[in-house]
């Protein structure tokens, strides 16, 4: 069937203005991280001495009310940003739908439309932690990377709408790269969380050894802005274990496709190697998570060290290295 050009260009239409949307809720939330602290830690501190004056059985104290109207406008920002977070969500889905629909196939045949679906799984990934956990004021860590990745995906690895190459015209291209594409997606999460886990431990480590503020708790400073760093690592152990089961999956049904196609279940592929890399460090990481004497940072490090082959993985694999995955590549 021939391409539908007109829903292709609605589609980049839709991708780049769910791009611009992105960026404003960005500098939202840069905004309410950086203004909102101060007034995120009133509140705590308010609420603490209030429940001690309640259960030493006097009156709340009006400093409560207070920290809520230090809080008032950045959180109202923050919020405005998470509605644009929704939206930019929105517009990206029928971005991809238009795609689909104009090349009449699944839209994830080359590295545009992947990249374009994996980004798009890592804001709705993030949407659901936000409504799990009260994390709304990092949301512009994991923008940051989305972004940079749809810039450099609507630039550099663009691709017009066109039919996919004879081998990628089969049903295992909706069913292996869709699990890829969900795991590739959801792992993004965990490991922005590992990487803000590390410097929020760093900080607590430092506080409870010093009782104050000496060079290194300044260097990470902003530490004090992040969560609970238990409540980091739950984010992560917890994205990452449901990210995993699906991501084997999409590796066991690469192995089935390539038996189907070239009539072995592998054969030591570039992207082959690279994907089977990502997937013992991330099941090194779940068996560290689950050890006690493994938990914490050196678990948040192996959870790095995941997530970065899983970008090795994505970019120098199918851009430099030649195999049998590169028909996925830019053109």
């Amino acid at each position: 069937m021939p391409i539908n050009e007109t829903l292709s260009q609605y589609s980049d239409w839709l991708y780049t203005t769910a791009a611009a949307i992105y960026v404003v809720a960005l500098m939202f939330t840069l905004i309410e991280q950086g203004f909102g602290a101060k007034g995120r830690l009133a509140m705590e501190r308010a609420q603490r001495r209030s429940r001690e004056l309640v259960g030493a059985g006097g009156p709340p104290t009006e400093e409560v009310q207070a920290a809520q109207r230090e809080v008032g406008r950045p959180e109202r920002i923050g919020r405005m940003g998470a509605a644009l977070l929704v939206l930019g969500a929105l517009l990206q889905l029928a971005a991809i739908v238009l795609r689909g629909l104009a090349v009449h196939r699944a839209p994830w045949g080359n590295m545009y439309e992947y990249g374009m679906a994996v980004t798009f799984i890592t804001v709705v990934t993030w949407l659901i932690v936000m409504y799990k956990f009260p994390v709304r004021h990092l949301t512009g860590f994991l923008l940051l990377p989305v972004v940079i990745l749809m810039f450099v995906n609507g630039t550099m690895l663009y691709t017009i709408a066109a039919p996919v190459q004879p081998a990628l015209q089969s049903y295992w291209l909706v069913i292996h790269v869709s699990a890829a594409i969900i795991g590739s997606g959801v792992f993004l999460v965990p490991g922005v969380a590992s990487v803000l886990y590390l410097f929020r431990a760093a900080y607590e480590k430092s506080t409870a050894k010093d009782g104050l503020e000496n060079n290194t708790v300044k260097f990470v400073r902003f530490a004090s802005k992040l969560p609970a760093a238990d409540v980091l690592d739950r984010i992560a152990y917890r994205t990452t274990i449901f990210a995993f089961p699906v991501f084997t999956f999409g590796v066991l049904c690469g192995a089935v496709w390539a038996e189907s196609a070239w009539g072995r279940f592998w054969g030591w592929d570039p992207k082959e190697t690279c994907a089977f890399i990502a997937w013992v460090v991330y099941a090194a990481y779940l068996h560290s998570r689950a050890t006690a004497g493994w938990r914490g940072a050196r678990a948040a490090v192996i959870n790095i060290v995941g997530f970065a082959a899983m970008i090795f993985n994505l970019f120098f694999v199918n851009l430099v290295s030649v195999g049998l995955h590169s028909y996925a590549g830019v053109g």
